[in-house]
């Protein structure tokens, strides 16, 4: 597989989420090389990144590795989203362009009619998309990266369940847009801060094998983080 060399850290950070390099495995410069067709110079970079993210660590005598993170480095993830995304949103209200309008209403259009139908498969997606779209809509280049690397990170370290009602979930991806589309600030703020609590309770903790958080010293308490 052959991409280009500004893709790589993109690449490598895909495959940890999904799986294809394992908790506390070692990522040899040479390996990622060859499995991504580029030089190993691109590929020192990215992981240079990809530590600073916090997807990668430097181990003695080991080198780069995946990282393995802890039931405690997980919850906090989901409290800093809880944080994080109403503020983006509250942002959005304040800076957003029409791109973005026009972009938002047209994943909420599809995301209703595919809940409406019972269509599940691409809610998922679609969802994921209304985000960052949200995301970019802050007009803050910085949060916009900490929204970014929290879903990849939460992705990587969550199984999600479906919504148990889609269609409430999408009347509320629906009411933040409007909200953003009037400029009210506060109260797209409100909704988003709901909208992350519900969808918080629809996180389960990827458990056991390489790909598994590993148990905290001390024990968390998830459902604080629902309420």
């Amino acid at each position: 597989m052959r991409i280009p060399a500004h893709s790589v850290c993109t690449a490598i950070r895909d495959d940890i989420v999904a799986g294809v390099h394992e908790r506390g495995g070692r990522l040899t410069e040479e390996l990622l090389a060859r499995r991504y067709g580029v030089s190993r110079v691109p590929v020192r970079e990215a992981l240079r990144t990809l530590e600073a993210e916090g997807f990668v660590v430097t181990r003695r005598h080991a080198g780069a590795c995946v990282a393995e993170p802890t039931e405690q480095e997980a919850a906090d993830l989901l409290e800093m989203r809880m944080l994080l995304e109403p503020l983006g949103a509250s942002r959005a209200a304040q800076r957003r362009t029409e791109a973005h309008l026009k972009v938002l209403r047209g994943l909420v259009r599809l995301g209703q009619e595919r809940a409406r139908r019972g269509g599940s498969e691409d809610l998922r997606s679609l969802g994921s998309w209304f985000h960052e779209t949200l995301a970019q809509a802050c007009g803050s280049p910085a949060l916009t990266s900490m929204l970014t690397q929290l879903r990849h990170k939460i992705a990587w370290m969550y199984m999600v369940d479906a919504p148990a009602n889609p269609v409430e979930s999408w009347a509320e991806h629906g009411a933040i847009v409007d909200a953003v589309a009037r400029g009210d600030a506060e109260r797209a703020r409100a909704i988003t801060t709901l909208h992350t609590e519900r969808s918080t309770a629809a996180h389960r903790l990827r458990h056991g094998g390489a790909n598994g958080v590993r148990n905290s010293q001390h024990a968390v308490n998830m459902s604080s983080l629902r309420h």
